[in-house]
């Protein structure tokens, strides 16, 4: 029972940090003004992607949106969800990475449904690296896949 309310904590802070970031952007950052936080190295922003990652999807129908970019992630989270809470034989580090993505993925979701697009507001310029402009849910989702890759990788038989 403590794991079940442990996963649920985690993946409403997840939720939680990442629409209340949003929202401070909404209403303090105008669309797509540039504001530079450490120099060049870390640029803050407004865009809204009507799309999934790196504008991936703009241009499908709202039809084709509404199933690839809404129904179907809704029943992946659901489904991971619900298997996250199932399973009994989840180390902490894979109930926080699996938290992790859930909890990014379903604040990306709110976005697309109750806007029609998410909010990023991040980017990052380091040398010849640079970031598309993303959004905490995207951290957190990077984040919990980084982690059940490393996870998978040194403990093979504990993958869900």
């Amino acid at each position: 029972m403590l794991k079940r309310i442990s996963i649920l904590a985690f993946v409403l802070l997840n939720i939680g940090c990442d629409q209340i970031s949003k929202d401070i952007i909404r209403k303090n950052v105008e669309p797509m003004e540039y504001i530079q936080l450490l120099g060049d190295n870390l640029i803050l922003t407004n865009v809204e992607n009507t799309g999934a990652m790196l504008g991936f999807g703009q241009t499908f129908s709202p039809m084709l949106k509404l199933i690839f970019l809404q129904g179907l992630p809704l029943i992946v989270l659901l489904i991971l969800l619900t298997r996250t809470l199932q399973k009994r034989n989840l180390n902490r580090w894979m109930v926080l990475a699996f938290a992790f993505v859930i909890g990014g993925g379903i604040g990306n979701l709110i976005d697309r449904i109750a806007y029609g697009s998410v909010t990023d507001f991040i980017q990052i310029k380091l040398g010849i690296f640079k970031t598309g402009i993303f959004n905490m849910a995207d951290m957190s989702v990077t984040t919990g896949v980084l982690l059940l890759l490393i996870l998978t990788i040194r403990y093979r038989n504990l993958a869900i």
